[in-house]
């Protein structure tokens, strides 16, 4: 198995999702040199001005004549693969933290408190995330399979050729706040198309781990509310191991 296991981080947060999945013995990062990503500190909440990610907005209108208003935001289209090594039966998925999940997993009262998150008390395991390989679409010049086809090497390392991303269907996502499209591919990839040992683009400051799971794994893992995982993940291995095989029949 290429790469080496993440040490393990402390054995007071051996129910984080990097131990829970040593604990089942399906832990399987691709990652040649291991990252501590859920390693934070000094987190301060300040005022979000001049993203170029996120532009919230407020929209007016009447509705059936009578006046609404509605806060939302504007944030870029993005894509996600469904990813099946077919040289050992395995699905890939991304592990990373997410600060947005971390932020909703702390307290209100805690957050109105104001002044450094206690990194202790919340450590960054809480914003440990499995998904799809997925990226926003944010160049004009390149395809939404292009834009695909680049996430797939830089997060986990495989040079897909475009004719082997298959569009699976699009949705919106966060149809309350942002009503963004992601669009869903799927791609069969062999070991020998593995070209780097992935983990995200560094220029960007991406710290991502890849992850295996095989099919029963990942079977079990689409019910198990202790691993912080997105709907998109949810349905696309759902649409792999359900409505997939009967495509292909």
């Amino acid at each position: 198995m290429p790469g080496v296991l993440l040490r393990a981080i402390s054995s007071s947060i051996n129910r984080t999702f990097e131990s829970y999945l040593r604990h089942l013995g399906i832990y399987r990062p691709l990652r040649v040199k291991a990252r501590i990503m859920d390693h934070i500190e000094n987190v301060r909440l300040v005022e979000c001005k001049n993203s170029q990610y996120v532009k919230p907005t407020r929209m007016l209108f009447k509705q059936n004549g009578h006046e609404r208003a509605w806060d939302l935001m504007k944030t870029h289209d993005s894509v996600a693969a469904v990813l099946h090594n077919t040289s050992r039966n395995v699905l890939l998925f991304v592990r990373q933290f997410r600060p947005a999940v971390y932020y909703g997993r702390i307290p209100a009262e805690e957050i109105a408190k104001g002044g450094p998150i206690d990194t202790t008390k919340y450590p960054g395991s809480l914003g440990l995330t499995l998904e799809l390989c997925a990226g926003i679409v944010d160049k004009s010049s390149m395809s939404r399979e292009e834009t695909m086809q680049q996430e797939i090497l830089e997060e986990c390392g495989y040079n897909v050729p475009l004719s082997g991303i298959h569009k699976v269907t699009s949705f919106r996502a966060g149809v309350g706040v942002l009503g963004a499209r992601q669009d869903l591919f799927f791609a069969e990839v062999t070991d020998d198309m593995r070209q780097t040992a992935g983990g995200g683009c560094d220029a960007e400051g991406e710290m991502i781990n890849v992850v295996e799971l095989t099919l029963p794994e990942a079977r079990k893992m689409l019910t198990d509310e202790t691993i912080m995982r997105p709907s998109a993940l949810l349905f696309g291995v759902t649409w792999f191991l359900e409505m997939r095989p009967k495509l292909k029949a």
